[in-house]
């Protein structure tokens, strides 16, 4: 993990364009002197469930890079990797003294759990959702928004990069499948008959219509 202890005051950043409107858990209201910092965090697990990690980047108002962070969870869902990514997000603002605070994810079901659009209904998740909830409560202003995975590129490479270091197998580069060709009906050969200047199959020739095929004229001869 990567902790800086981020400056005391600074103007507001402006916050990016999520997927759908937050009314986000507000407990206190914000006062407008409260520098606001933006963090964005991810979560993920290769197998789901499977080895998991989450990956918080947090900025100061001005959008600098104050703090980056990054574990490895164990085994566990994605949904749990999100969620451990959100309490670390607001331990590390909860120790560095920052109060206003707005959380960005990708993931639509945790930001929808904690805008109590969604019920948790997960064993698993019900007790890192009340920590979560309960960690809201101490700051002036916390909101949570849900942005689209482009716009959270960071997060999700850091949690990425626990995975390789723990595993010590990075993930191989995304390659884009090669084109494969229409495969094509084997030729085959047709009886027909030439008759008032049409050439009449002789045997069904099964074809589409609008089929276009390729004839080969050799006359037959009876003995």
């Amino acid at each position: 993990m990567i902790f800086k202890r981020p400056p005391t005051s600074r103007p507001t950043q402006n916050r990016g364009a999520g997927l759908f409107a937050d009314s986000a858990p507000e407990p206190n209201a914000a006062t407008g002197s409260t520098p606001l910092y933006r963090a964005n965090i991810d979560g993920g697990s290769r197998g789901n469930p499977g080895p998991a990690s989450y990956g918080v980047v947090i900025r100061d108002p001005r959008g600098q890079i104050v703090a980056k962070l990054k574990k490895y969870i164990g085994r566990g869902t994605n949904n749990v990797a999100e969620y451990y990514g959100l309490i670390a997000a607001l331990d590390y603002a909860q120790q560095h003294g920052i109060r206003a605070l707005r959380v960005e994810s990708d993931s639509e079901l945790l930001v929808r759990q904690m805008l109590g659009q969604y019920k948790v209904k997960s064993p698993e998740l019900r007790p890192l959702f009340e920590r979560a909830r309960k960690m809201t409560q101490g700051f002036d202003s916390f909101k949570i928004g849900h942005v689209y995975r482009e716009q959270n590129a960071e997060a999700d490479a850091l949690a990425n990069e626990a995975l390789d270091e723990t595993s010590g197998t990075p993930r191989p580069p995304q390659q884009a499948a090669p084109a494969t060709k229409p495969q094509l009906p084997q030729p085959r050969k047709v009886r027909a008959r030439y008759r008032n200047g049409a050439l009449i199959p002789l045997d069904p020739l099964d074809l589409a219509d609008g089929s276009e095929v390729e004839i080969l004229v050799r006359p037959i001869v009876k003995s």
